[in-house]
């Protein structure tokens, strides 16, 4: 069973544990340290902490970009052009909607597209939508899930291992596997995880 955060003496053996972001949050409050950043940049900083000591801790860069244009308030046209502070707040995700209509959804695949495609136009970023969608008509196609996203992950592969099985059986199982020691506080699905 994982043991408190304060029985822990090293990044390594932090690591091996699963830890929430809210969990990893309130450790960084409690040693001092920066709250800011992913998932992945708060385990890191803690590991880091308890590795080097706390004076190694440099604050974490600003991740807004450097461009002055407003995204909640500016019009937006189809030639309007992505920014590298582009938001996809109320007034992105309406101008979309406009385009594309009510099916429009801001998902993660979209909006990794445009935070790589700075200076590409919003008309582009409709064309590029449209053709992310058109892939699922593909009845072989899977969206991609990001690493740091463990949980979304576990769900997919757990159901397509033990069809079965419901959403409730993947959630006890998701718990009791992160209360176990992994690699690299990676949770990843085991046909394993179902003699636990």
């Amino acid at each position: 069973m994982r043991p408190n955060f304060e029985e822990i003496a090293s990044g390594k053996e932090f690591n091996t544990w699963y830890w929430s972001k809210d969990e990893m949050l309130a450790i960084c409050k409690q040693l001092g340290l920066p709250t800011r950043g992913r998932k992945f940049d708060l385990r890191d900083r803690i590991m880091r902490a308890l590795d080097q000591g706390m004076d190694t801790i440099e604050p974490p860069k600003s991740a807004k970009g450097v461009s002055k244009f407003n995204w909640a308030k500016a019009t937006l046209t189809l030639e309007t052009k992505i920014t590298d502070s582009v938001s996809f707040g109320p007034n992105f995700r309406s101008f979309m909607k406009e385009q594309i209509g009510p099916k429009f959804k801001c998902h993660s695949d979209f909006m990794d597209w445009v935070k790589g495609n700075v200076g590409a136009t919003l008309g582009d970023a409709v064309v590029t939508w449209k053709t992310l969608e058109d892939r699922k008509k593909d009845p072989s196609f899977k969206r991609v899930i990001a690493d740091n996203n463990m949980y979304a992950q576990y769900i997919r592969d757990f159901l397509e291992d033990n069809p079965g099985m419901s959403l409730e059986d993947v959630k006890h199982y998701w718990e009791l596997r992160k209360k176990l020691p992994m690699e690299n506080g990676f949770i990843r699905y085991s046909r394993s995880d179902l003699e636990l």
